[in-house]
C-alpha cells in the first residue's frame, strides 16, 4: 500500500513540474486550409518535429508538455511560418495576410512585442523608399533628397541595432535571448564572428553561453575565424561535404544587417 501511494505521489510530482502548453490557432490564409502543420523545436542544432496537425476550416491545435520553456517554430512542410515559446498556459496563434502572432503567455507576449517594434522600424525603412520614388516623380533635387534619406536610414538602422541588442542582453537567462540570437544568425552560410557577436558574448551570462545553439555557433565561428586567419586547417567531418569558406568582411556589420535573410533560405526568420 505504501509503495503504491509513493508511486502515485511521484507521478503527481513529475506532472506538476511539467509545463503544459495548449496552442489554439486560426488562419484566414486560404492556402493553409487542409495543409499539415508541424511544431518543431531545436535539438542538437537541428529542428525536430514534436507534433503535427491539419488546418481544418482555418483552425488548428497543438498541445503537450515540456520540462521547461522552449523556443519552437510552426512549419508548413519546410517553410517556417512563425516562432513561438512553448510554455505553461494557453497560447493563441493568429495567421493572416497582414501578420502572424502568438500571444496569451508571458514570454510569447514579450517576444511579439519585440517583433512589433522591429517591424515598425522596417516599415519606416520601406517608407523611405516610397519617399525616394516620389521625389523622383516630382522632379526634386535628388542630391538633397538622398542626403536626407540616407541620414534617416542610418538613424533607423541604429535604432534596429539597439533594439535587437537590448532585447538579447536583457533576456540572457531565459529562452528569448538565445532564441532571437538564433533568428539573427541562422541565415548565414556558416558561423562567423562579427563585432556584434563578440560584443554580445563579452556581456553574456554563463547560462546564455551554455545554451546548446549559442555554444555550438560561437565555437564554430571561432574555428572558422582561425581558419580564415590561417591559424588552423579545415577539418572536414567524415562522410560530410565540406562547404567552402568564403571570407566575409566583418567590420561595421550590425545586428540589423545580420538579421537580413541570406540568399539561402533560413529555416527560421523574424515574423513579418
Amino acid at each position: 500500500m505504501n509503495k503504491i501511494l509513493y508511486a502515485f505521489l511521484s507521478v503527481l510530482t513529475l506532472a506538476s513540474c511539467a509545463n503544459s502548453y495548449n496552442i489554439t490557432g486560426s488562419s484566414n490564409v486560404s492556402t493553409l486550409d487542409g495543409r499539415m502543420l508541424y511544431l518543431k523545436i531545436l535539438k542538437d542544432t537541428s529542428f525536430v518535429n514534436i507534433d503535427s496537425c491539419d488546418v481544418v476550416h482555418g483552425q488548428f491545435h497543438f498541445a503537450g508538455n515540456v520540462d521547461s520553456a522552449k523556443m519552437a517554430n510552426i512549419f508548413m512542410d519546410n517553410e517556417n511560418i512563425l516562432p513561438l515559446v512553448l510554455e505553461d498556459g494557453d497560447i493563441t496563434v493568429k495567421i493572416d495576410d497582414a501578420q502572424q502572432i502568438a500571444s496569451g503567455t508571458p514570454l510569447n507576449d514579450k517576444l511579439y512585442k519585440f517583433f512589433h517594434k522591429y517591424n515598425q522600424l522596417k516599415n519606416q525603412e520601406a517608407e523611405l523608399v516610397h519617399q525616394h520614388d516620389q521625389a523622383i516623380m516630382n522632379g526634386r533635387n535628388m542630391a538633397a533628397v538622398n542626403q536626407r534619406l540616407n541620414q534617416e536610414a542610418l538613424r533607423i538602422s541604429e535604432q534596429e541595432d539597439k533594439l535587437i541588442t537590448n532585447f538579447v542582453t536583457s533576456n540572457f537567462d531565459n529562452v528569448l535571448g538565445p532564441g532571437v540570437f538564433l533568428l539573427v544568425t541562422i541565415g548565414y552560410e556558416y558561423p562567423q564572428l562579427t563585432p556584434w557577436i563578440e560584443d554580445i558574448m563579452s556581456k553574456a551570462t554563463d547560462k546564455f553561453k551554455n545554451d546548446t545553439y549559442v555554444k555550438d555557433y560561437y565555437q564554430k565561428a571561432q574555428e572558422n575565424q582561425e581558419i580564415m586567419n590561417g591559424m588552423r586547417d579545415p577539418m572536414p567531418q567524415a562522410g560530410a561535404v565540406q562547404q567552402p569558406l568564403a571570407p566575409v568582411p566583418t567590420e561595421g556589420i550590425t545586428p540589423n544587417e545580420l538579421a537580413q535573410p541570406s540568399q539561402q533560405a533560413p529555416e527560421a526568420q523574424a515574423v513579418q
